[in-house]
């Protein structure tokens, strides 16, 4: 169903694009500055909405479709990750993932890292099932393999899962785009930075579209719409709302086709966010920047003592200088996150450490102001590739040396 696009809630101010983005995560989404009015946006809780006649006239008529509970955040993202039209928001951030998969089309292929999120593995594989399309996976940190990938693309039997570049057979393509490459940058958990500008002018140059899981990065570190992506994909759950109290997703792209494309897929599967979520999503983006800032630096000298310690096999974080993704990083992004992976010899002694700890919590997810650890291959679903001694920090705000303290004594 076509909706016309929801009338802006944001004062004239907030809307400029000329803020820091520490700027806009305060001030964007707000209510119009008029005498009396609230500083917050309301929390909506209407599904149904006064309409008569033409019901595609009026920006809201059913919560389904689109409600004045979503558009303050649509719009503070939009505005964050440079797009040129609101975001969409959507029930978790799995569902994003999957209204952008859903794209692909029949006899086309999708690329995508073989470090990816899990989640958008296995959705990948489930939908090429149905509609028809080949899955391969690659390094995406390996420019060239990922580029002839691309150049393969289109020539294997639908339905097909390949790896990392493997042959091709048979012809197969579709009207339209040949597919599309899903980038993620930093990778979860191997932290391999991609050469996103290059990676997308390439796909582009083939015709393929391009997606960004910027999840890691968040638009404060890395704007990917910037770098030549078509369409940028978040799990809200992580940094954006940042107190590990929501499950939501969200997109963005400043292709109104793709948005209309991506919103039918939203309305129509049922993929869409509660009122109160969103609203606290919103409260917890207000505090983005300092929570990342603390976050971050905290990450950065954990990394650096992890390097140093014997225990440790291997550290991966994009800030150490010896990093393979370093100067990939410093070229694209504005910092290089709080999340950590490092590796020790078994996987016994990386269990015995994330059950050691005190102050770090053992969980998986990421992003929110408590730090987590885990051992990422007690998942089923991790690739082989990943070390079975590997753990993943997510790195909170709490005081640096009460952290280390705890993992040090972890590590012993």
């Amino acid at each position: 169903m076509t909706q016309p696009e929801p009338a802006s809630s944001s004062s004239s101010s907030a809307a400029r694009s000329d803020f820091a983005p520490d700027t806009i995560v305060v001030e964007s989404g707000r209510p119009q500055r008029t005498d009396g009015a609230a500083v917050n946006p309301p929390i909506d809780l209407s599904s149904t909405f006064v309409s008569t006649g033409d019901i595609t006239a009026s920006p809201y008529a059913y919560a389904r479709f689109d409600t004045p509970a979503w558009t303050p955040f649509e719009e503070a993202l939009g505005q964050l990750e440079h797009s040129a039209l609101p975001g969409l928001v959507f029930g978790s951030g799995l569902a994003a993932i999957s209204a952008v998969i859903s794209l692909v089309p029949a006899g086309g292929t999708l690329i995508i890292p073989t470090h990816s999120y899990q989640g958008a593995l296995s959705s990948a594989e489930q939908i090429a099932k149905r509609q028809n399309f080949d899955v391969v996976t690659v390094d995406i940190a390996d420019t060239e393999a990922v580029i002839a990938a691309l150049d393969e693309a289109g020539h294997a039997t639908p339905g097909q899962t390949k790896t990392d570049g493997a042959a091709a057979s048979a012809s197969a393509g579709a009207a339209g785009s040949p597919g599309m490459l899903w980038i993620e940058s930093p990778t979860n958990p191997m932290l391999e930075v991609a050469d996103v500008p290059a990676l997308t002018a390439a796909a582009k140059d083939r015709g393929f579209l391009v997606s960004v899981d910027n999840t890691f990065a968040t638009p404060l570190l890395q704007t990917p719409l910037d770098l030549g992506a078509d369409i940028v994909v978040h799990s809200v759950t992580k940094f954006l709302a940042g107190h590990s109290d929501v499950v939501l997703g969200a997109v963005l792209t400043s292709d109104a086709e793709l948005r209309e494309a991506l919103h039918t897929e939203r309305s129509m599967r049922g993929g869409i966010a509660g009122p109160f979520e969103v609203w606290l999503a919103l409260r917890g983006l207000r505090t983005l920047a300092v929570r990342l800032d603390r976050a971050q630096a905290n990450a950065h000298a954990i990394a650096e003592r992890l390097a140093a310690h014997p225990a440790v096999v291997e550290t991966r974080y994009p800030g150490l200088p010896d990093d393979p993704g370093h100067a990939r990083a410093a070229a694209q992004m504005n910092g290089f996150g709080a999340i950590i992976s490092f590796t020790v010899e078994t996987a016994d002694k990386a269990t015995a450490i994330a059950e050691a700890v005190r102050l770090w919590t053992p969980a998986t997810s990421l992003g929110g102001v408590e730090s987590l650890i885990e051992r990422r291959r007690r998942h089923p679903s991790e690739p082989a590739t990943v070390p079975e001694g590997l753990i993943r920090l997510s790195v909170g705000i709490e005081n640096l040396d009460d952290l280390w303290t705890d993992l040090e004594a972890a590590l012993a």
